[in-house]
Parts: structure tokens; sequence; C-alpha cells
């Protein structure tokens, strides 16, 4: 196998030489076996990092810092990135010590061997266009990798909230197939008072709602970045003017409207972003989680159960007993929300980890939130695909289970008042009669046809006060 000599100030290495990147990331392949999650896996992050190095070769060259020729070079192995090419040159673990290091070198690396190539060299031969002097100028891993996460993170929201909005849109057509189908609502896991099964689920349409209304609001924290802060917010060894030209070159090579954060020593040590969006994130796993449970709880049985709905059966449910079938998909999404939860414990302590002027924590809380995004939206598509969409109802069991519910009463509470409702539901309770038998056809209570007036589907899923 054909090799190149590289070296740095540890040493000289053999490196392959159908490899792009270098002595460095070969390096960090070594010694960040953490995972087994490389760069590689998070697409939008390689993109991101060649809009961040694109950004910065050409405001150089506005800066009169780097040549046209080797700017050229530059932006062609960032475009090269960002079409998607070399994806498998990007090894380093997400989880890496040295607050990013690794893979910010894995892309300055790449970048610099593909425009090596560009420019008529072979890989390595770094004295015409180097990973560090060139495709690094003007930067430090301490800005290039926090604004190239943030981009990335603001794309892989982007995704996650486009399947979070089918998630939506899929409770809401159950809503609307499941109107008119009157089921008992219950509070502590007893029966309260009547309602539809379309309403039950228009709330969890109206729940997941809100929380895309909350992590668009989220997503935007994301994009103030501290390009051009180099090593710790003092613009050390970057020209004058260079940070505000790069922003405005990654707003044009993004498309992202990112801005300049205006106190670059807080920005470079501040990781309350994460925090904040991580914490949104969990509300969503945790509300997620809770519908799933309801969705267990009611397809429960089918015949001992609560069985008011009717989830699709997807695999045999049990290796002794015949003809179970679980609830495979959301007991799935259960625990893909348990490990969501679990990941925003992570990003508090990383940020909170953080000392003095950077946060060496960083590629943790990106681990964190890039699988958090991909585990939970993945769950979610599986939900609604194989779980949700096929839904259907026991509606006549649903209502039944209404007639004969001892919680109707509280529908008698303005006639007859809470204490004669009261004994009426513990006569039921004790006896096993049926309201309607106890109120119409013994006490005489009511007449038979208020009793239909206040029973009728329309008023127990839209109750009017009927007090006479």
């Amino acid at each position: 196998m054909a090799t190149r000599r590289e070296h740095d100030f540890l040493g000289e290495l053999d490196i392959p030489n159908e490899l792009y990147y270098g002595i460095q990331t070969y390096r960090a392949k070594e010694n960040f076996n953490i995972t087994g999650i490389p760069i590689s896996k998070e697409v939008r992050f390689i993109k991101a990092l060649a809009y961040v190095k694109k950004a910065a070769a050409l405001a150089n060259r506005d800066c009169g810092v780097l040549d046209a020729k080797i700017t050229e070079a530059i932006c062609f192995g960032c475009d090269e990135l960002i079409a998607g090419k070399y994806n498998d040159q990007f090894v380093s673990d997400l989880i890496q010590g040295g607050a990013g290091t690794s893979c910010n070198m894995n892309a300055n690396e790449v970048i610099a061997n593909i425009g090596l190539e560009y420019l008529g060299h072979k890989k390595g031969e770094y004295d015409f266009l180097h990973p560090n002097n060139h495709v690094n100028c003007s930067q430090s891993t301490n800005d290039a990798y926090p604004t190239a996460f943030r981009i990335a993170l603001y794309l892989k929201m982007a995704d996650y909230l486009k399947i979070l909005k089918d998630l939506e849109l899929a409770f809401k057509k159950k809503s609307v197939e499941f109107a008119k189908v009157l089921k008992m609502g219950r509070t502590q896991l007893q029966d309260a008072v009547p309602m539809t099964l379309g309403q039950e689920f228009n709330a969890y349409a109206t729940t997941i709602g809100e929380d895309i209304e909350r992590l668009h609001e989220a997503q935007k924290l994301v994009l103030e970045v501290n390009m051009g802060a180099t090593a710790i917010g003092t613009r050390v060894n970057a020209p004058d003017g260079y940070a505000e030209l790069c922003i405005a070159y990654l707003i044009k090579e993004s498309g992202i409207p990112v801005s300049l954060a205006p106190d670059l020593i807080e920005a470079t040590g501040d990781t309350g972003a994460y925090v904040q969006i991580m914490g949104t994130l969990k509300r969503n796993a945790i509300k997620i989680s809770k519908i799933c449970n309801d969705l267990r709880l009611l397809s429960s049985g089918p015949r001992t159960g609560l069985n008011e709905i009717n989830l699709p059966a997807r695999q045999p449910g049990s290796s002794i007993m015949p003809g179970k079938v679980n609830p495979v998909i959301p007991e799935v999404v259960n625990q893909s929300c348990f490990y969501v939860i679990g990941q925003d414990l992570t990003v508090t302590m990383a940020a909170e980890a953080g000392q003095l002027q950077l946060n060496v924590m960083e590629p943790i809380i990106a681990f964190s939130m890039f699988t958090s995004l991909e585990y939970l939206g993945n769950a979610i598509t599986s939900l609604i695909d194989k779980c949700i969409v096929g839904i259907t109802a026991n509606a006549e069991y649903c209502k039944d289970m209404v007639m004969n519910s001892i919680g109707i009463v509280t529908q008698l509470n303005p006639i007859l008042g809470y204490e004669v409702s009261s004994s009426i539901a513990g006569e039921a309770l004790k006896t096993g009669k049926s309201i309607h038998q106890i109120v119409v056809l013994e006490r005489k209570l009511i007449t038979q046809e208020k009793w239909e007036e206040i029973y009728s589907i329309e008023n127990l899923i839209n109750p009017k006060f009927i007090n006479n």
C-alpha cells in the first residue's frame, strides 16, 4: 500500500495515499474510539463545516490574506463537500477530546488535499496548500467548530420539525375520523365525563402543535454565532473586518440567516442555547411518550382491558402465549423518548462543565443533540406509518361503556344537586344498577324525555348547561 509521510509537532506518520485526511485526523481515529459513530454519519455537519471554511476563505481573500488561487482551491474543496462527496473521509468520532479540534482538523485536511489535487499537486504537499495556514486561516476550532455545529443543528432541527408536523397532521386526521365516536373520559384512570375519541386525538394534535412552535422559537437561538472570535473571542490573528465579511458569506452560501454575536468572548464560552433547545426537545419527548402511554392503555386487553381502539398488529407478541399482540411501536417510541430525556441531563452537565473562556465539552453536546433528533425523528416516523394511520375505533363498545358508566351522573348535578347525584352514584356502585334505572325508572327524578335530552350523543359531545 502506497503511503505519504506527514508530520505534526508530535512526530511523523505514514498515511495511506488514498486517504484525504491527514496526520491529525489519523491520530484522532486512533485516540477516540468511543461511540463508533463518526462525523460521516452527520452529513449536515460536514456540509456546515464546508460552509464555514468556504466563507472564511472568501473573507480572507477580501481582506488580502489569501491569494485568489489558494482561495479558489479551498472553495472547490468546500463545494465538493457541500455536494455530498468525500463524506467517508470524515472518520473522527463524534465524541472526542479537544473541544472539537479533531473534527475541525478533519475538515481542514480533507479540504486541503482535495484542493491540492485541484491545483495539480499530490495529497500531503502542504507547502502549496496547508490545512492550518490556509484552510484554517483566521480561525480557531473555538469559533469554526461551534459555528458549524450551530448551522448543522439548525438544519437538523428543520428536518425534525417537518417530521413533527407530520405527527400533528396524523393526529388531526384521526380526530376527524373519530369525531362521532363517543367514549368515556378518565381522570386518575377512573371514569370522569363523556367525550369523543376525536376530541382526545385532537388534543394530541394540539399539544404537538404547541411543541412545534416552541422548537421553532428555540431553533432561532443557534443563529447567533461567534465566527471570527478565533481562540477566545478577542479576534486574535484575524484581520480587520474579517468576522463581518465571514458572516456575510456564510449567509450567502448556506442560506441561513446567522448573525455575529455582539460579545464574542461571551459567545465563545456560552452554551446556553443548547440547554434551552435540549430542554424544549425533552419537553417534546415527554409529551410524545405520554401519548404513547395513552395509546397502549386505550388499546389494552383486548378482552380484559379498555379496548377502545385497535392498534395495527405488527408482530407476534410472545414466544409462549399464542395470539398475543403487543403495542410494540408505542413501546419503542417510549424508549426513544427515554433516551432523549437522558440526553437532556448530559447536555446540562456538559454546559455546566465549561470553564473560563471555552466549553471543551461541546462534542458531547453535539452528539447528544444530533442523536436525540435522529432517534426521536425515526421513532416518530415509525409511530405515524406503523401505528397512528392504522388505528381503528371500537365505536359501539365505547358507547356502551359510556352509558353503563357511573361517571355520567355528573351531567345531573345542575338539576339534582351534588348530594342527590352522589347518592345515585353510591347506589349504582353498590347494586350494579345503571344510572338510568335509578334516576328515571325507580326514583323518577327526571322524565325519559329529559334523560334523552341530557344524554343525547350531541349533548354528550358538546354539553349544554341544563338545570331544569
